[in-house]
């Protein structure tokens, strides 16, 4: 496919102004780009251009496919031919992003599943500049579409989905709106939990608190939110459990077991702060976690292009089970703690 922009289409108007793309560019869609309306195409092309402007030069005619008019629901197909006009474009510093890449659980022609280790972002913003897709796409420049199926929050570990095909990013989104996917997570929780199953349907409601940071809180008019845990095994004060998404809301593993009572060991947002401070450094009662303990361990879905049912799973990360270990021997006839 023809680029909308190149470093030669770009006549530079001076430092930390602005630049103009010159003239008419025609795109020939291929299949990474089939399929999505024009609208998310153009605000894709044009980073940085207003979507206001985006919008104005779709109304006014400007754009073209197949040298007709078409409105911002235009859906586009393989082989369409776009007409994009001039557009200013706002000159920004280029950002110097370190190619990487993670252990792989599975890679085709269409999927690409990692296992992100905790502590990275899924992706840049909110004062973090770049992520694992910006990194995985700095590392496979040939790669012509790549694009994030799901997302897991920055501390946690596990299973991260990426689609190579736009047809899989878009058959991978309509299995997880009908619910038939499966993901699965392990999570260590402080507290005496006593149900083998346990279901949690609580309504969660997004909000940004007075730092600006995201964050989520039960309330009564939330999205309606349902989480299993099932208990897989006691270590003294701590359990180890399964969660398994019913939803798939932001954060709300870790809303859901705080809001009843189960923070998660080490969860520097929703969590026992006093606790996670003790558990960063060694000591008589309790090994130690710097990390947030929650892990994505499995993820079932039917294979968008081929139709297979798989499977997919991910081991908890050493540090992970190097504190069940810790716990493990406390909870031992001559340890801390008996095991409940």
């Amino acid at each position: 496919m023809k680029e909308l922009v190149s470093d030669s289409g770009v006549k530079a108007a001076g430092a930390g102004s602005e630049s103009l793309l010159p003239q008419v560019t025609l795109v020939t869609i291929g299949e990474e780009d089939a399929g999505q309306r024009i609208d998310n195409f153009l605000l894709r092309r044009l980073k940085g251009v207003p979507k206001s402007h985006v919008y104005r030069v779709l109304r006014s005619g400007e754009v073209r496919v197949n040298r007709g008019r078409v409105d911002q629901t235009y859906r586009l197909v393989e082989r369409d031919v776009v007409r994009v006009p001039p557009v200013r474009l706002p000159q920004r510093d280029e950002k110097i992003v370190p190619g990487a890449e993670f252990k792989i659980l599975l890679e085709d022609d269409h999927l690409l599943v990692i296992d992100k280790p905790a502590g990275i972002a899924v992706h840049g913003g909110s004062g973090v500049s770049y992520g694992v897709i910006e990194q995985l796409r700095a590392s496979r420049p040939q790669a012509k579409f790549l694009e994030l199926v799901h997302r897991l929050d920055r501390e946690t570990s596990g299973i991260l989905m990426l689609a190579k095909k736009r047809s899989a990013l878009v058959g991978m989104h309509e299995q997880m709106r009908e619910g038939t996917t499966d993901k699965r997570y392990l999570v260590l929780v402080h507290g005496d939990w006593r149900n083998a199953r346990q279901h949690v349907r609580l309504p969660l409601h997004k909000y940004t608190g007075p730092d600006g940071e995201r964050r989520v809180r039960v309330q009564a008019d939330g999205s309606p939110s349902h989480t299993v845990f099932s208990l897989l095994k006691k270590y003294g004060p701590f359990a180890l459990l399964e969660a398994e998404l019913k939803t798939g809301r932001t954060h709300q593993i870790r809303v859901h077991l705080a809001s009843s009572g189960f923070p998660i060991a080490g969860d520097d947002k929703y969590g026992d702060f006093a606790l996670n401070k003790m558990l960063q450094k060694a000591n008589d009662e309790y090994g130690v976690l710097k990390r947030m303990f929650l892990h994505a361990h499995q993820l079932t879905f039917t294979h968008p292009a081929t139709g297979a049912q798989l499977t997919l799973n991910a081991p908890l990360p050493a540090d992970c089970m190097r504190f069940l270990e810790s716990l493990e021997s406390r909870a031992s006839p001559g340890g801390k703690f008996r095991n409940a």
